[in-house]
């Protein structure tokens, strides 16, 4: 088929009343993502030519978001039809074909809005509308077809007939028009109903009174899910969340506990990979092949190298950078942190803004005193160190390769490489302090 050029125009003007929120709607995230984050997503792998985003007056924030594609500004909330006559000024000069998206279904994928463009192309249509089979359409408006497969009308529930509230195809919402030619349908729409506003789906019966062709693209229902309040939000996350945990399995990771184990949109889980059960993936992860992330860990903005094992009960945060083979255990938290292939990091212990060299040993309780009250600073050991237990290293401080540190020792001065260090109190022993100090306890009333 002949290439046609795209452009995407997004809806995202709601304030989403019913989320009970400061945040608009489409900036809720959604597997660590704002949903319209989603939706932008779906439409970028279609390699559209220009994106317009649509957002009501005040939302700055989405504007900010939508970067850099182009936004404009829905003065009054006048209905979808009046949206998308909003992004006009910026497709005035677009020939080719126009999707109408919506920015609170995040569900859509790349390839249901394909659809829609080989249903345009095969038919030849000025205007595709997504539908979706319903087992229960309730009030879902109906997609009403001709025997030739074109559609008719658009009718919402409360509209229908009883013989059309038995069409068990329903309108999805998104809408696939040509460009000019959509422009003309818009302005033609007028508000003559209830509500008082424009109706994009009014764009179907104009373009069947123009004697143009119309046309249907059936989607996944899950496709046309739309977020209006946090239960429903909920809900789609637990979806994505399914894809997510099936994307990772398939890819070769085993999930001992699937039900348990929660993704980021962007997560990057290798092959044989082994995922115990509590575990989150918050957003910018990348495990390599063959790691370990055993039950409870809480991963960010990190890397785990090949082979590295992770956990039980270990905290990731941003900045983390895990070598090869590199072990860290329980209650181990670190933060902007390079640690070596091979190093071992197994027990209770605080690293942050480090670096640490291969094959290094870091002892229970070890802690990277990296702030001073105003700002940060790094600690650096180096290849084969020995930190001893309840040791604190006050940041900056360079031990070098292969020196060992003394445990329960305040490191506070550089230590060369090959060099024993030991700072802390001289034990001092006081015999028969104890039987003393227990007689004069015993002989008192």
């Amino acid at each position: 088929m002949t290439k046609t050029a795209l452009a995407c125009i997004v809806l995202a003007a709601g304030r989403g009343t019913r989320m009970r929120s400061d945040l608009p709607k489409v900036l809720h995230p959604l597997a660590g993502l704002p949903m319209l984050g989603h939706v932008l997503k779906a439409a970028a792998a279609l390699t559209p030519e220009r994106t317009v985003v649509v957002t009501g007056p005040g939302m700055e924030d989405v504007a900010k978001f939508a970067a850099p594609h182009d936004t404009v500004t829905q003065k009054m909330q006048q209905g979808t039809a009046d949206a998308v006559l909003a992004a006009q000024s910026k497709l005035k000069d677009f020939s080719g074909e126009v999707l109408v998206l919506y920015g609170d279904t995040p569900l859509v994928t790349a390839s249901a809005l394909q659809k829609l463009r080989d249903a345009r192309q095969a038919a030849d249509a000025a205007v595709v509308v997504a539908a979706f089979e319903a087992e229960e359409p309730a009030a879902y408006g109906r997609v009403v077809t001709d025997e030739d497969g074109q559609v008719t009308a658009i009718v919402e529930a409360l509209d229908a007939t009883p013989e059309q509230k038995t069409i068990r195809l329903c309108n999805a919402g998104m809408m696939l028009m040509k460009s000019p030619l959509m422009w003309d349908l818009l302005a033609a729409i007028d508000n003559n109903n209830a509500k008082r506003e424009y109706y994009l789906t009014d764009a179907v019966s104009l373009a069947r009174e123009r004697g143009l062709k119309t046309a249907h693209a059936e989607i996944p229902a899950e496709a046309a899910l739309g977020i209006n309040d946090r239960v429903e939000l909920a809900a789609l996350e637990h979806i994505m969340q399914q894809r997510l945990r099936e994307k990772a399995m398939r890819g070769g990771a085993t999930l001992q506990d699937p039900q348990t184990v929660y993704f980021s949109h962007d997560t990057a889980i290798g092959r044989d990979v082994t995922v115990g059960a509590n575990v989150i993936f918050a957003p910018g992860v990348t495990v390599e092949d063959g790691a370990q992330i055993r039950a409870f860990c809480h991963l960010e903005e990190a890397r785990v190298g090949k082979g590295a094992i992770v956990g039980p009960f270990a905290r990731l945060r941003p900045g983390t950078d895990l070598g090869a083979g590199a072990h860290v255990g329980n209650f181990v938290e670190i933060k902007k942190s390079a640690v070596g292939a091979g190093t071992k990091i197994n027990h209770l212990t605080y690293i942050g803004d480090a670096e640490i060299g291969a094959g290094a040993n870091i002892g229970a309780g070890t802690i990277t005193c990296n702030y001073d009250g105003f700002r940060k600073h790094r600690t650096s050991i180096g290849d084969g160190a020995f930190i001893g237990s309840n040791t604190a290293l006050v940041a900056p401080v360079e031990i070098g390769a292969g020196a060992f540190i003394g445990a329960g020792s305040v490191i506070t001065d550089n230590v060369p490489p090959g060099t024993l260090a030991v700072a802390r109190g001289r034990q001092v022993n006081f015999e028969n302090w104890a039987r003393k100090i227990r007689g004069e306890k015993k002989d008192k009333p």
